[in-house]
């Protein structure tokens, strides 16, 4: 069984985390065109005793995945 790369992990989350934040400082650019996938409304789990809310969305935009493929880059160089 293959390993798992936890830094390629770690540098793909911050890619999409600056690129977002990237998208949204320059709101009315291209940068900030994207499509959001994902749940519309939370699904609700009433079990009685306690109560679970289930939900995910992704927000992936032109700047996200630009922030990916620069994380990419960056781990290239570091190994």
């Amino acid at each position: 069984m293959k390993r798992v790369d936890w830094v390629l992990i770690v540098l793909v989350l911050i890619g999409f985390v600056i690129g977002t934040f990237i998208g949204t400082y320059f709101d009315g650019t291209f940068l900030n065109y994207g499509q959001v996938f994902g749940l519309t409304s939370p699904i609700e789990l009433n079990m009685g005793f306690v109560i679970l809310t289930f939900g995910l969305k992704f927000n992936i935009t032109i700047s996200s995945v630009i922030g990916v493929i620069i994380a990419f880059v960056v781990y290239r160089f570091i190994r």
